[in-house]
């Protein structure tokens, strides 16, 4: 009796050490149990075709009439069966993919020969030489596939790794699943990455320089986007072309007359996608700090965000920049009502600004506001400072900072470090917002931009060898975006200059509120921007049209009277305002030195000075001479003193140091005056003005 093997039932099935039955018998029968699924490709290929073939051309052989009605039809069968094989035989592996492919191979070759059979027979020849000859290689593509099978499971998932994930592994990130990778044909691919368990978005971003090497891009050129919502998967952007190296063109307002809160188009991202800002329509109007060194295109970028804002209304810019001038920004002046270029202006204008803020937080109570929208009464105002460290001290820079943003004030801050000697941690604190160009030192950047921004690859240590590439964040931007490469757009002087003349007609003179509290100092500025009640001289409006319509500029935005009145060549509207403002009064005089805060000093004998004896004036014209003595420093646009700088009117009408107190007392109480820190007063208005 043959004997066999004996297995415990619930021992597994293993086919490959199973031992089979012994004997002539068991033998034969093993092996016909083995041969038969090998068996069946070559049964149907040398039975089906020739009888399915010697039927159609029974059926419809006869003439030559229903042989090609027949032939057509089986043609167009033979298309859709091959078309529902290969949407049936789908899938994701290599050994699903070529089973399709060969599955659809199979019936569409079947339905040929059985179409061609149909009109000339299957038994004739070529057709029973295709049939012998094309059966055996279809059987024998299946048998060899059904050898695979037996190695390897078609319905087991493979993981195959793309490049990417090749490279992932290389620099030591073998847990790291990296999707699919998806180029966008901009120069960008982007990959979904999933991180294994006991692995942190942490120690991909530290391995990043390893993967921007061996992608051979820049260290920028690789960077991270977290998944806000789950810690474990994030989105890895590779830049394998820079698209923005030849420049990135100016994109121009969609049309005049915007509202401060419509998106601000400032240039392109690396991945070709518009890079826009849109700060005043944010939940919070975060201030922005824009820092890079000289040469890495801080002034480009200016230039556009500022010409955007010049053509809409319910905006007003004050623009100060001391180190430059009219250098960088002279031909776009007449957008700006406030430009500043001398540093005692600047003083007045930063003295003034809280009295002002808190009025305009007053205006928006009454409206029922809890911050500026469009809604208001109010203008939006932008208080761009070039080199702020120069213009201010920390605690009034900080002091504008907190209080400005609420009432539709935005601060722009720009220079080259941010260092705390250049502006304080708390003056930083406050500028939530920040555009980085090119820094010398990687560690630079981390004074500007967030600490995950920087984690996540984007550092700009390109110094001023990628002029008007930036990082930015805030300002409206989707946080998905502030590790994204973007580049400014290129500008040019007569397009901006023209684009600002026509805005012109559309620009809202400051709010009479805002313009009131700002008091003298902005009533005596020396620069006047030009706006719809303040038109720039008709003489000077007479090319600008041709200019944009020359560039491109759709010109259907514009009024009909600016398209024939506009001018590329606007003259300078302001002028060098050193030379306008005078010294101190008699700075070198012998009384220059009295300090009215303390005791009249008496005069030595051998002194060589003397005052004149004269006799007490009246209350009326004591403060007659005064206010005349005031009137003429607001004038001359000297809009803050000492009180030992009305020592000589205060001599020559008689009076002492209480009287004089007492007077600049009263013209505080009555708001001509405010007193400022270290016993320094501002003038507001002329006390010669009635109330």
């Amino acid at each position: 009796m043959a004997r066999t093997a004996t297995r415990s039932p619930r021992q597994p099935v293993n086919t490959s050490t199973d031992l089979v039955p012994v004997g002539r018998g068991g033998f034969i029968s093993h092996l016909a149990g083995k041969a038969m699924p090998y068996t069946s490709p070559w049964i149907g290929a040398y039975t089906l075709p020739p009888m399915a073939g010697f039927a159609t051309n029974q059926m419809w052989g006869d003439s030559a009439l229903s042989a090609g009605l027949a032939s057509a039809g089986l043609g167009v069968a033979g298309v859709v069966l091959s078309a529902v094989t290969w949407h049936a035989a789908g899938g994701s592996n290599k050994f699903r993919r070529y089973r399709r492919t060969q599955a659809t191979a199979s019936v569409a070759a079947g339905m040929g020969w059985l179409t061609c059979a149909t009109a000339a027979g299957p038994f004739g020849s070529p057709m029973i030489d295709l049939w012998l000859l094309g059966g055996g290689v279809f059987a024998a593509s299946w048998n060899i596939r059904q050898l695979m099978r037996n190695a390897h499971d078609e319905t087991e998932p493979v993981e195959e790794k793309n490049s990417l994930g090749k490279i992932a592994e290389a620099i030591g990130l073998e847990k790291l699943t990296v999707k699919s990778a998806k180029g966008n044909g901009k120069g960008m691919v982007q990959a979904p990455i999933e991180l294994a368990a006991g692995q942190t978005m942490d120690d991909v971003q530290a391995a990043l320089p390893k993967l921007a090497a061996a992608m051979q891009v820049p260290t920028s050129g690789a960077t991270i986007a977290r998944n806000q919502e789950n810690a474990g998967r994030g989105t890895l952007n590779i830049r394998v072309a820079d698209l923005l190296k030849d420049g990135v063109q100016f994109i121009p307002p969609v049309r005049l007359g915007q509202l401060p809160n419509e998106p601000i188009p400032l240039g392109l991202y690396a991945d070709g996608e518009t890079f826009i800002i849109n700060p005043f329509d944010a939940d919070i109007l975060q201030h922005l700090l824009v820092m890079g060194v000289t040469g890495a295109g801080k002034s480009e970028f200016a230039r556009g965000l500022i010409a955007h804002l010049a053509t809409r209304r319910k905006m007003t810019i004050f623009l100060a920049d001391c180190s430059k001038g009219r250098q960088s920004m002279g031909h776009i002046a007449d957008g700006v009502d406030w430009f500043l270029t001398d540093g005692r202006e600047v003083k007045h204008l930063l003295k003034a600004l809280p009295g002002a803020i808190k009025v305009r937080g007053d205006v928006l109570a009454d409206e029922g506001l809890d911050q500026w929208t469009p809604k208001s009464s109010l203008n939006a105002m932008v208080l761009w400072l070039e080199e702020a460290a120069d213009l201010a001290d920390f605690s009034e820079l900080d002091r504008i900072a907190r209080a400005a943003r609420s009432v539709g004030i935005w601060l722009v801050v720009s220079l080259q470090r941010a260092t705390w000697t250049n502006v304080s941690t708390d003056v930083r604190a406050n500028l939530q917002a920040s555009a980085c160009f090119g820094v010398d030192e990687a560690g630079d950047a981390g004074f500007g931009l967030p600490d995950r921004v920087i984690e996540a690859g984007a550092v700009p240590d390109w110094g001023s060898d990628r002029p008007g590439y930036a990082f930015a964040t805030g300002m409206g931007i989707d946080q998905s975006r502030w590790a994204m490469e973007w580049r400014s757009g290129l500008t040019d002087r007569a397009y901006l200059a023209a684009l600002v003349a026509a805005g012109a007609e559309h620009r809202d003179p400051l709010d009479e509120a805002t313009a009131t509290a700002l008091g003298a100092a902005y009533a005596q500025r020396a620069h006047r921007g030009t706006n719809r009640l303040n038109p720039a001289p008709t003489g000077q409006l007479a090319t600008a049209a041709h200019v944009l319509e020359e560039a491109g500029a759709d010109l259907t935005t514009l009024p009909s009277a600016q398209e024939e009145a506009i001018t590329v060549e606007i003259e300078d509207a302001y002028s060098e305002v050193m030379g306008l403002i005078p010294n101190d009064p008699e700075p070198d005089a012998d009384y220059s030195g009295i300090d009215l805060d303390g005791s009249l000093p008496e005069v030595p004998a051998d002194a060589g000075m003397q005052f004149e004896r004269r006799d007490r004036l009246g209350t009326a014209e004591a403060r007659q001479v005064i206010h005349e003595q005031i009137d003429q420093w607001l004038q001359a646009r000297q809009l803050t003193f000492q009180p030992a700088d009305l020592g000589p009117a205060a001599v020559s009408a008689g009076r002492g140091k209480p009287w004089l107190q007492g007077e600049l007392k009263r013209l505080v109480t009555e708001g001509v005056l405010r007193r400022d820190g270290y016993g320094e007063y501002t003038i507001l208005q002329s006390p010669l003005i009635p109330a």
